[in-house]
């Protein structure tokens, strides 16, 4: 009998490609986890994976069947809530990954007033600046900033992030405030990459309705948004960052805002989630809210959908 908890089980170990790491995240010892897995490969009366020494992955069959379970446990959550309060309770784990700036700033101080309506739901909240892998890694859905790669995911375009130009009340002390791009030859750029050994781009500014960049000395590199900030503030050098982030920061005179004329680009801000037949509703309910809550935030917000 194709059992959801066997499903869930088979859907995890698909997900991280390993019993081990399957097991780790479900709580069960691994022997449980491949013993489920046996047990749905000799109901099915097909091999669903590939065992090797290094990793574990799908046969075509188990690809198939993998979609499947995410449509079947879906179904299951629905009907689970279909009765409970009027169909209003949400209920289930639900595992999302957003810029640490975003979390601290937006999320984290409204998010009580989400869980209180919904107590019957468990959220993982992942912060960090890396690009998880949200089919591998069993998120439900990611808050991404930026251009978006082109993917399987389904992508729900929430509206632009204006860019805010910035240093600390000590750096403009010690070095004078920028008035033109020609005076940021005087200056210092704290400079952001994703990746560690990148090359930074410089100063991005917007002339003729064109990103353009202009190269900046800079005596720090950093790749995490927490860490640029603080840089900043600390006076190390200007930086170019969402106001998001930047407002809360001047509002307390931590920073000030420079040269707002030669603004970088605005900003993408998207929610992306993998592509269902039917998404489970409390990915769609927590996903509505987010959205609304960051409305105020964006320039050109886009309407619930």
């Amino acid at each position: 009998m194709l059992r959801p908890e066997l499903l869930q089980i088979y859907v995890r170990v698909a997900e991280l490609a390993s019993f081990t790491r399957a097991a780790d995240s479900l709580g069960l010892p691994k022997a449980s986890v491949s013993q489920a897995v046996q047990q749905l490969e000799s109901t099915l009366g097909t091999r669903l994976l590939l065992r090797t020494t290094r990793r574990v992955q799908t046969t075509p069959d188990g690809q198939q069947f993998y979609e499947r379970c995410k449509d079947v446990l879906a179904d299951v959550d629905e009907l689970q809530s279909m009765f409970q309060r009027g169909g209003q309770a949400l209920r289930g784990r639900l595992r999302v990954d957003m810029p640490s700036g975003v979390a601290r700033q937006q999320v984290l101080p409204r998010l009580g007033e989400f869980l209180a309506a919904h107590p019957l739901l468990d959220v993982e909240l992942s912060c960090t600046d890396r690009r998880v892998d949200l089919v591998r890694e069993g998120f439900d859905c990611v808050l991404r900033v930026g251009r978006l790669e082109d993917s399987a995911l389904v992508a729900r375009p929430l509206g632009q992030l204006v860019q805010l130009n910035c240093a600390s009340p000590a750096y403009l002390a010690t070095h004078g405030t920028p008035r033109t791009l020609a005076d940021l030859a005087q200056h210092r750029l704290v400079h952001y990459v994703p990746t560690l050994g990148a090359k930074p781009m410089g100063w991005e500014y917007v002339q003729d309705g064109q990103a353009r960049y202009l190269p900046m000395a800079g005596a720090l590199t950093v790749n995490d948004t927490g860490a640029y900030a603080a840089a900043c503030v600390a006076g190390i050098g200007l930086i170019q960052a969402p106001a998001i982030g930047m407002q809360p920061l001047i509002a307390q005179g931590l920073l000030v805002e420079v040269l707002p004329e030669w603004r970088a680009p605005t900003m993408p801000i998207s929610l992306l989630y993998a592509h269902r037949r039917h998404l489970p509703r409390r990915v769609q309910v927590f996903m509505d809210w987010l959205a609304e809550l960051l409305a105020p935030e964006l320039d050109g917000a886009v309407a619930n959908a």
